[in-house]
């Protein structure tokens, strides 16, 4: 297809698709599909090879938010039965997060609902920070506390976080049907605090929460303009006690699509499957490696996901290699980058220009807290193997794909990872 050839060739310059290109990869057929797989491999092998990046979450406070982000269990109002606890002790986290590192992460993200932090929340989690890389040498730690004040983010990195996670989640135009409690540039505001601190700017999107292509174009574009340097793909998981838990409108194949249009976009960033693979890629995980180069391993915030191990098998068994602690995950024109703008930080400079996620010096083209982290939605993930297909008639919630996380952080019971 010359699409196709058109979309690997501006992925291997950096270059910004135009608006209908990306529209196109959405629409391309079934009989397409493993096409639009193979061009959008071609782009991750230029700047990923074969890697995959393990993260792990780390969830330090569970439920009771004042958000009422529709797609989230720990909302406002969820009926959702999640675990509910207030904030884990730096060495409670710090024991949890070794499991994840244990298992192969490179990467820890730490979570807590709520709109935002207080500055007692910013010392709280900056202690944690400490208390993990005293026992985990090397590893990356990735804040995600949702909406943050000035300065907190500069806290953070003082601490020794290396990366601050806020999800757009949606397109500008949708927002505010999907949240009310803060807004869209509320969102965007957050990532560029992250981004004029110094951290490495993690900012993804919920697909499945009944937005258009035209929806799904603008929030990817829209990272790209705030130059994330990894975008965490999340698949909506219908959470029953949530406003959409009725909302089933992925498919595999779809999902797949949506991966490749993000990789065609934002070329040379870190594209991570996040919440809702087990439960709407299934089978088709291993084919979304050839697009992804980063994944959660194991657990989730609110809910269970795959086993830790079987992760690990199905990167080996399709021919890919975990990310070792080693290895620098971004190529470098981007890492060069981001640890120049972290020294600019660290000597008082309060901005941050922005060159867009396809590229960190502009050479071409153009919370958690409460919400959706880089971390998987807060609304939990998917049991492994379910025992019917994942899409379900209109108007029927699917209580049997998704398992409430009952071990890990909070519990007395040892973590999957």
């Amino acid at each position: 297809m010359d699409l196709l050839n058109t979309l690997v060739e501006k992925g291997l310059r950096r270059e910004l698709p135009t608006r209908e290109e990306a529209l196109a990869v959405l629409a391309t057929s079934d009989d397409e599909l493993l096409d639009v797989v193979a061009a959008a491999g071609k782009v991750r092998r230029q700047w990923f090879g074969r890697r995959v990046k393990l993260n792990y979450l780390v969830n330090l406070k569970s439920g009771l938010c004042p958000e009422d982000c529709s797609y989230c269990s720990q909302r406002l109002g969820s009926k959702a039965e999640i675990l509910k606890y207030t904030w884990l002790k730096p060495d409670e986290a710090s024991q949890a997060a070794a499991a994840g590192v244990a298992g192969g992460a490179k990467r820890v993200c730490l979570v807590a609902s709520g709109r935002g932090p207080t500055d007692r929340d910013v010392e709280r989690v900056g202690r944690t920070i400490e208390a993990i890389k005293e026992q985990n040498e090397g590893v990356e730690v990735c804040a995600c506390l949702g909406l943050l004040s000035d300065g907190q983010a500069e806290r953070l990195r003082e601490a020794g976080a290396d990366a601050y996670n806020h999800n757009l989640n949606t397109s500008e135009a949708t927002y505010e049907g999907i949240t009310k409690t803060h807004t869209y540039a509320d969102r965007v505001d957050t990532v560029q605090k992250a981004h004029a601190a110094g951290l490495s700017a993690c900012s993804g999107l919920i697909a499945g929460m009944g937005e258009t292509d035209e929806d799904l174009v603008d929030v990817v574009y829209a990272l790209r303009e705030l130059d994330s340097d990894s975008v965490p793909v999340n698949f909506l998981i219908p959470f029953e006690g949530t406003p959409l838990a009725k909302e089933w409108n992925l498919t595999p194949q779809r999902c797949l699509r949506i991966l490749a249009m993000v990789r065609f976009v934002c070329p040379d960033v870190e594209v991570r499957i996040a919440g809702g693979r087990e439960v709407h890629l299934r089978s088709m995980q291993p084919v979304a490696l050839n697009i992804a180069n980063s994944i959660f391993l194991g657990d989730y915030l609110t809910s269970e996901g795959q086993a830790g191990q079987a992760d690990l098998d199905m990167i080996a068994d399709a021919g890919f290699e975990v990310e070792g602690a080693g290895t620098t995950t971004l190529p470098a024109h981007r890492a060069d980058a981001l640890a120049a703008a972290g020294a600019v930080a660290a000597g008082g400079c309060g901005s941050q220009a922005s060159a867009g996620c396809g590229s960190h010096d502009a050479a071409e083209g153009a919370g958690c807290g409460s919400h959706a982290g880089g971390c998987g939605p807060c609304g939990g993930h998917a049991v492994p193997e379910p025992a019917e297909p994942a899409e379900a008639a209109a108007n029927q919630a699917r209580t049997d794909l998704v398992a409430v996380r009952r071990r890990g952080a909070g519990t007395d019971l040892a973590p999957n990872a």
